[in-house]
Protein backbone atom coordinates (compact mmCIF):
# COMPACT_ATOMS: atom_id res chain seq x y z
CA UNK A 1 0.00 0.00 0.00
CA UNK A 2 1.29 3.44 -0.94
CA UNK A 3 1.65 5.89 1.98
CA UNK A 4 1.77 9.64 1.37
CA UNK A 5 1.38 12.88 3.29
CA UNK A 6 -1.75 13.95 1.46
CA UNK A 7 -4.30 12.50 -0.93
CA UNK A 8 -6.05 15.10 -3.08
CA UNK A 9 -9.27 13.79 -4.61
CA UNK A 10 -9.89 15.53 -7.92
CA UNK A 11 -7.51 16.81 -10.58
CA UNK A 12 -9.33 19.94 -11.70
CA UNK A 13 -8.59 23.49 -10.63
CA UNK A 14 -9.28 22.80 -6.94
CA UNK A 15 -7.10 19.70 -6.89
CA UNK A 16 -4.22 21.40 -8.67
CA UNK A 17 -4.38 24.40 -6.35
CA UNK A 18 -4.37 22.08 -3.32
CA UNK A 19 -1.43 20.03 -4.59
CA UNK A 20 0.53 23.21 -5.31
CA UNK A 21 -0.16 24.54 -1.81
CA UNK A 22 0.88 21.20 -0.31
CA UNK A 23 4.21 21.20 -2.13
CA UNK A 24 4.93 24.73 -0.89
CA UNK A 25 4.39 23.46 2.67
CA UNK A 26 6.78 20.54 2.29
CA UNK A 27 4.10 17.89 1.84
CA UNK A 28 4.12 15.26 -0.88
CA UNK A 29 0.63 14.85 -2.36
CA UNK A 30 -0.87 12.26 -4.67
CA UNK A 31 -3.75 13.49 -6.82
CA UNK A 32 -6.44 10.94 -7.67
CA UNK A 33 -8.55 12.05 -10.62
CA UNK A 34 -11.52 10.15 -12.06
CA UNK A 35 -11.17 11.79 -15.48
CA UNK A 36 -9.16 10.36 -18.34
CA UNK A 37 -7.38 13.65 -19.00
CA UNK A 38 -6.59 16.96 -17.30
CA UNK A 39 -9.02 19.86 -17.21
CA UNK A 40 -11.47 18.94 -14.48
CA UNK A 41 -15.06 19.84 -15.37
CA UNK A 42 -14.10 22.39 -18.01
CA UNK A 43 -14.15 20.12 -21.10
CA UNK A 44 -17.83 19.34 -20.43
CA UNK A 45 -19.04 22.97 -20.31
CA UNK A 46 -20.83 24.66 -23.21
CA UNK A 47 -18.72 25.60 -26.21
CA UNK A 48 -18.97 29.38 -26.00
CA UNK A 49 -18.36 29.69 -22.25
CA UNK A 50 -16.25 32.78 -21.60
CA UNK A 51 -14.73 33.73 -18.27
CA UNK A 52 -16.10 36.84 -16.63
CA UNK A 53 -12.70 37.57 -15.08
CA UNK A 54 -9.66 38.62 -17.15
CA UNK A 55 -6.78 36.20 -17.61
CA UNK A 56 -4.65 38.07 -15.06
CA UNK A 57 -7.25 37.29 -12.38
CA UNK A 58 -7.99 33.75 -13.60
CA UNK A 59 -4.77 31.96 -12.76
CA UNK A 60 -3.90 29.35 -10.17
CA UNK A 61 -1.02 30.05 -7.77
CA UNK A 62 2.40 29.59 -9.34
CA UNK A 63 1.19 29.47 -12.96
CA UNK A 64 0.24 32.73 -14.74
CA UNK A 65 -2.41 32.47 -17.44
CA UNK A 66 -0.58 32.89 -20.77
CA UNK A 67 -1.36 35.49 -23.40
CA UNK A 68 -2.97 38.92 -23.10
CA UNK A 69 -3.67 39.35 -19.37
CA UNK A 70 -6.67 41.61 -20.06
CA UNK A 71 -8.57 39.22 -22.32
CA UNK A 72 -11.44 37.00 -21.17
CA UNK A 73 -10.41 33.39 -21.84
CA UNK A 74 -12.68 30.89 -23.56
CA UNK A 75 -13.48 27.41 -22.28
CA UNK A 76 -10.88 25.65 -24.43
CA UNK A 77 -8.19 28.09 -23.33
CA UNK A 78 -8.96 27.17 -19.73
CA UNK A 79 -8.71 23.45 -20.57
CA UNK A 80 -5.31 24.04 -22.21
CA UNK A 81 -4.19 26.09 -19.22
CA UNK A 82 -5.18 23.40 -16.70
CA UNK A 83 -3.49 20.77 -18.84
CA UNK A 84 -0.27 22.80 -18.72
CA UNK A 85 -0.65 23.25 -14.95
CA UNK A 86 -0.98 19.49 -14.53
CA UNK A 87 2.15 18.83 -16.60
CA UNK A 88 4.15 21.39 -14.61
CA UNK A 89 3.04 20.11 -11.19
CA UNK A 90 5.83 18.31 -9.31
CA UNK A 91 3.47 15.70 -7.93
CA UNK A 92 1.96 12.42 -9.01
CA UNK A 93 -1.41 12.81 -10.74
CA UNK A 94 -3.24 9.55 -11.37
CA UNK A 95 -5.97 9.75 -14.00
CA UNK A 96 -8.63 7.03 -14.37
CA UNK A 97 -8.53 6.83 -10.56
CA UNK A 98 -12.07 7.36 -9.32
CA UNK A 99 -12.20 7.22 -5.53
CA UNK A 100 -14.75 4.76 -4.17
CA UNK A 101 -14.28 5.07 -0.43
CA UNK A 102 -12.44 7.08 2.21
CA UNK A 103 -12.03 5.34 5.54
CA UNK A 104 -10.83 7.30 8.57
CA UNK A 105 -9.14 6.05 11.70
CA UNK A 106 -7.09 7.63 14.45
CA UNK A 107 -3.88 7.72 12.41
CA UNK A 108 -5.19 8.98 9.08
CA UNK A 109 -7.10 7.67 6.10
CA UNK A 110 -7.22 4.82 3.64
CA UNK A 111 -8.42 6.00 0.23
CA UNK A 112 -9.57 3.24 -2.12
CA UNK A 113 -10.21 3.65 -5.84
CA UNK A 114 -12.76 1.70 -7.87
CA UNK A 115 -10.06 -0.72 -9.07
CA UNK A 116 -9.31 -1.60 -5.45
CA UNK A 117 -6.02 0.29 -5.17
CA UNK A 118 -5.60 1.69 -1.62
CA UNK A 119 -3.53 4.73 -0.68
CA UNK A 120 -2.70 5.56 2.93
CA UNK A 121 -2.53 9.25 3.88
CA UNK A 122 -2.29 11.39 6.98
CA UNK A 123 -4.55 14.01 5.41
CA UNK A 124 -7.21 14.05 2.70
CA UNK A 125 -8.59 17.02 0.79
CA UNK A 126 -11.75 16.40 -1.22
CA UNK A 127 -11.22 18.66 -4.22
CA UNK A 128 -13.59 17.02 -6.65
CA UNK A 129 -15.40 20.33 -6.53
CA UNK A 130 -18.95 21.46 -6.14
CA UNK A 131 -19.99 20.67 -9.72
CA UNK A 132 -20.43 16.91 -9.60
CA UNK A 133 -24.23 16.79 -9.56
CA UNK A 134 -26.45 19.06 -11.69
CA UNK A 135 -29.12 20.51 -9.41
CA UNK A 136 -32.71 19.85 -10.48
CA UNK A 137 -35.07 21.96 -8.37
CA UNK A 138 -38.50 20.71 -7.35
CA UNK A 139 -40.50 22.93 -9.68
CA UNK A 140 -44.27 22.30 -9.94
CA UNK A 141 -45.01 20.04 -12.88
CA UNK A 142 -41.37 19.57 -13.91
CA UNK A 143 -41.40 15.78 -13.54
CA UNK A 144 -44.48 15.53 -15.76
CA UNK A 145 -43.32 17.99 -18.42
CA UNK A 146 -43.68 16.32 -21.82
CA UNK A 147 -41.21 18.54 -23.62
CA UNK A 148 -37.44 18.43 -23.19
CA UNK A 149 -35.87 19.14 -19.81
CA UNK A 150 -32.17 19.88 -20.10
CA UNK A 151 -29.68 20.98 -17.46
CA UNK A 152 -27.12 23.59 -18.48
CA UNK A 153 -24.44 20.98 -17.81
CA UNK A 154 -25.58 19.17 -20.97
CA UNK A 155 -25.99 22.28 -23.14
CA UNK A 156 -23.30 22.74 -25.79
CA UNK A 157 -24.45 25.04 -28.62
CA UNK A 158 -27.57 26.93 -29.68
CA UNK A 159 -28.00 25.43 -33.16
CA UNK A 160 -30.04 22.34 -32.12
CA UNK A 161 -32.66 24.69 -30.61
CA UNK A 162 -33.27 26.74 -33.76
CA UNK A 163 -36.93 27.78 -33.93
CA UNK A 164 -37.80 26.31 -30.52
CA UNK A 165 -39.64 27.90 -27.60
CA UNK A 166 -37.22 27.75 -24.68
CA UNK A 167 -37.58 28.69 -21.03
CA UNK A 168 -34.31 29.11 -19.13
CA UNK A 169 -34.63 28.76 -15.35
CA UNK A 170 -31.97 30.60 -13.36
CA UNK A 171 -30.44 34.05 -13.02
CA UNK A 172 -26.68 33.51 -12.73
CA UNK A 173 -23.90 34.28 -15.16
CA UNK A 174 -24.23 31.04 -17.12
CA UNK A 175 -28.03 31.27 -17.24
CA UNK A 176 -27.92 34.73 -18.79
CA UNK A 177 -25.04 33.90 -21.13
CA UNK A 178 -26.83 30.78 -22.43
CA UNK A 179 -30.21 32.52 -22.71
CA UNK A 180 -28.78 35.40 -24.75
CA UNK A 181 -26.96 32.93 -27.01
CA UNK A 182 -30.13 30.87 -27.53
CA UNK A 183 -32.19 33.98 -28.28
CA UNK A 184 -30.28 34.42 -31.53
CA UNK A 185 -31.94 31.29 -32.92
CA UNK A 186 -34.96 30.62 -30.68
CA UNK A 187 -37.75 32.34 -28.74
CA UNK A 188 -36.42 32.46 -25.19
CA UNK A 189 -37.61 33.56 -21.76
CA UNK A 190 -35.38 33.60 -18.70
CA UNK A 191 -37.34 33.11 -15.48
CA UNK A 192 -36.27 33.66 -11.87
CA UNK A 193 -37.74 33.90 -8.39
CA UNK A 194 -36.01 37.24 -7.78
CA UNK A 195 -35.10 40.17 -10.02
CA UNK A 196 -31.94 39.81 -12.06
CA UNK A 197 -28.95 41.66 -10.65
CA UNK A 198 -26.19 43.06 -12.81
CA UNK A 199 -22.67 44.17 -11.98
CA UNK A 200 -20.85 46.45 -14.40
CA UNK A 201 -17.81 44.66 -15.74
CA UNK A 202 -15.79 47.87 -15.91
CA UNK A 203 -15.75 50.69 -13.37
CA UNK A 204 -13.74 53.84 -14.12
CA UNK A 205 -11.85 51.97 -16.82
CA UNK A 206 -10.92 49.02 -14.61
CA UNK A 207 -12.33 45.52 -14.60
CA UNK A 208 -14.56 44.74 -11.63
CA UNK A 209 -12.09 42.08 -10.46
CA UNK A 210 -9.31 44.67 -10.29
CA UNK A 211 -11.42 46.59 -7.78
CA UNK A 212 -12.07 43.43 -5.75
CA UNK A 213 -8.33 42.78 -5.55
CA UNK A 214 -7.50 46.43 -4.87
CA UNK A 215 -10.01 46.80 -2.05
CA UNK A 216 -9.50 43.33 -0.60
CA UNK A 217 -13.25 42.71 -0.50
CA UNK A 218 -12.74 39.14 -1.67
CA UNK A 219 -10.62 38.25 1.34
CA UNK A 220 -11.72 40.73 4.00
CA UNK A 221 -13.83 39.96 7.06
CA UNK A 222 -16.81 40.94 4.91
CA UNK A 223 -16.12 38.02 2.55
CA UNK A 224 -18.57 35.57 4.17
CA UNK A 225 -21.27 38.26 4.18
CA UNK A 226 -20.67 38.99 0.50
CA UNK A 227 -20.72 35.26 -0.26
CA UNK A 228 -24.13 34.84 1.31
CA UNK A 229 -25.95 37.13 -1.11
CA UNK A 230 -27.16 36.57 -4.66
CA UNK A 231 -24.22 36.74 -7.04
CA UNK A 232 -24.90 39.35 -9.75
CA UNK A 233 -24.42 38.82 -13.46
CA UNK A 234 -21.19 40.49 -14.54
CA UNK A 235 -22.07 42.48 -17.63
CA UNK A 236 -20.24 44.64 -20.13
CA UNK A 237 -23.61 46.05 -21.19
CA UNK A 238 -24.68 43.53 -23.80
CA UNK A 239 -26.63 41.18 -21.53
CA UNK A 240 -28.75 43.86 -19.90
CA UNK A 241 -29.36 45.40 -23.33
CA UNK A 242 -30.42 42.05 -24.78
CA UNK A 243 -32.92 41.47 -21.97
CA UNK A 244 -34.30 45.01 -22.28
CA UNK A 245 -34.83 44.29 -25.98
CA UNK A 246 -36.69 41.10 -25.11
CA UNK A 247 -34.11 38.73 -26.58
CA UNK A 248 -34.50 36.94 -24.21
CA UNK A 249 -37.32 38.39 -22.17
CA UNK A 250 -37.28 38.08 -18.38
CA UNK A 251 -40.29 36.85 -16.40
CA UNK A 252 -41.08 35.91 -12.81
CA UNK A 253 -40.85 32.19 -12.16
CA UNK A 254 -43.79 30.31 -13.63
CA UNK A 255 -46.55 28.86 -11.44
CA UNK A 256 -46.23 25.38 -12.89
CA UNK A 257 -45.66 23.24 -15.94
CA UNK A 258 -48.66 21.34 -17.29
CA UNK A 259 -47.91 18.73 -19.94
CA UNK A 260 -46.11 20.66 -22.66
CA UNK A 261 -47.36 24.04 -21.43
CA UNK A 262 -46.08 26.62 -18.97
CA UNK A 263 -48.43 28.56 -16.71
CA UNK A 264 -46.87 31.95 -16.04
CA UNK A 265 -47.22 33.98 -12.86
CA UNK A 266 -49.92 36.16 -14.46
CA UNK A 267 -51.98 33.11 -15.44
CA UNK A 268 -51.09 33.15 -19.14
CA UNK A 269 -50.23 29.78 -20.67
CA UNK A 270 -48.28 28.74 -23.73
CA UNK A 271 -46.64 25.70 -25.26
CA UNK A 272 -42.95 25.24 -24.54
CA UNK A 273 -40.47 22.94 -26.29
CA UNK A 274 -37.56 23.07 -23.86
CA UNK A 275 -37.03 23.89 -20.19
CA UNK A 276 -33.33 24.51 -19.62
CA UNK A 277 -32.27 24.41 -15.97
CA UNK A 278 -29.35 26.77 -15.33
CA UNK A 279 -29.77 26.06 -11.63
CA UNK A 280 -26.26 25.19 -10.60
CA UNK A 281 -24.71 22.11 -9.12
CA UNK A 282 -24.29 20.30 -5.84
CA UNK A 283 -21.18 18.51 -4.52
CA UNK A 284 -20.97 14.81 -5.35
CA UNK A 285 -19.02 13.16 -2.56
CA UNK A 286 -20.28 9.56 -2.29
CA UNK A 287 -16.85 8.39 -1.17
CA UNK A 288 -17.34 10.27 2.13
CA UNK A 289 -20.61 8.56 3.05
CA UNK A 290 -20.13 6.79 6.36
CA UNK A 291 -17.24 8.96 7.53
CA UNK A 292 -19.43 11.47 9.39
CA UNK A 293 -18.24 14.28 7.10
CA UNK A 294 -21.69 14.80 5.58
CA UNK A 295 -25.07 15.51 7.12
CA UNK A 296 -28.23 13.49 6.46
CA UNK A 297 -28.76 15.40 3.20
CA UNK A 298 -25.16 14.72 2.12
CA UNK A 299 -24.21 18.37 2.61
CA UNK A 300 -20.64 19.03 3.71
CA UNK A 301 -20.05 19.79 7.40
CA UNK A 302 -17.21 22.29 7.37
CA UNK A 303 -15.98 25.71 8.40
CA UNK A 304 -13.95 27.46 5.73
CA UNK A 305 -13.23 24.13 4.04
CA UNK A 306 -12.03 22.30 7.14
CA UNK A 307 -14.21 19.41 8.28
CA UNK A 308 -15.90 20.05 11.62
CA UNK A 309 -16.46 16.34 12.24
CA UNK A 310 -13.50 14.41 10.76
CA UNK A 311 -9.98 15.47 11.85
CA UNK A 312 -7.53 15.66 8.98
CA UNK A 313 -10.16 16.10 6.28
CA UNK A 314 -10.51 19.25 4.20
CA UNK A 315 -12.32 20.50 1.12
CA UNK A 316 -11.46 22.74 -1.80
CA UNK A 317 -13.55 24.14 -4.62
CA UNK A 318 -16.91 24.22 -2.86
CA UNK A 319 -19.20 27.03 -3.92
CA UNK A 320 -18.93 29.96 -1.46
CA UNK A 321 -16.58 27.95 0.71
CA UNK A 322 -15.02 31.13 2.09
CA UNK A 323 -16.02 33.81 -0.44
CA UNK A 324 -18.01 34.22 -3.62
CA UNK A 325 -14.78 33.38 -5.54
CA UNK A 326 -14.21 30.04 -3.80
CA UNK A 327 -15.27 27.88 -6.73
CA UNK A 328 -13.40 29.95 -9.32
CA UNK A 329 -9.91 29.83 -10.77
CA UNK A 330 -9.05 33.11 -9.07
CA UNK A 331 -10.31 32.14 -5.63
CA UNK A 332 -9.62 28.45 -5.12
CA UNK A 333 -5.90 28.92 -4.48
CA UNK A 334 -6.50 31.08 -1.42
CA UNK A 335 -8.95 28.57 -0.02
CA UNK A 336 -6.61 25.64 -0.63
CA UNK A 337 -3.82 27.42 1.23
CA UNK A 338 -6.14 28.21 4.13
CA UNK A 339 -7.31 24.60 4.39
CA UNK A 340 -3.81 23.15 4.34
CA UNK A 341 -2.54 25.68 6.88
CA UNK A 342 -5.34 24.55 9.18
CA UNK A 343 -4.77 20.84 8.62
CA UNK A 344 -0.98 20.69 8.89
CA UNK A 345 -1.00 22.38 12.31
CA UNK A 346 -1.84 19.00 13.83
CA UNK A 347 1.54 17.62 14.96
CA UNK A 348 2.63 14.06 14.38
CA UNK A 349 0.32 12.89 11.60
CA UNK A 350 2.58 13.65 8.66
CA UNK A 351 5.66 12.40 10.50
CA UNK A 352 3.84 9.12 11.10
CA UNK A 353 2.93 8.87 7.44
CA UNK A 354 6.56 9.35 6.38
CA UNK A 355 7.72 6.65 8.82
CA UNK A 356 5.22 4.25 7.26
CA UNK A 357 6.66 4.70 3.79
Amino acid sequence: MTSVDLVVIGGGQAGLATAHAALRRGLQPVVLDAAARPGGSWPSYYDSLTLFSPARFSALPGMPFPGDPDRYPLRDEVVDYLTACTAALDAEVRHHSRVEQVTADGDGFTVTTVDGTPVRAATVVAASGGFGTPYRPALPGLDGFTGTVLHAGRYRTAEPFTGARVVVVGGGNSAVQIAVELAAVATVSITTRRPLRFQRQHILGRDFHWWLARTGLDTSRFGPRLASGTVPVIDDGRYRAAIRAGRPDHRPLFRRLDGDRVVWADGATERVDVVLLATGYRPHLPYLVGTGALDEHHAVLHTGGVSTTVPGLGFAGLERQRSFASATLRGVGRDAAHVLDSLVRRPGRHAAARMAR
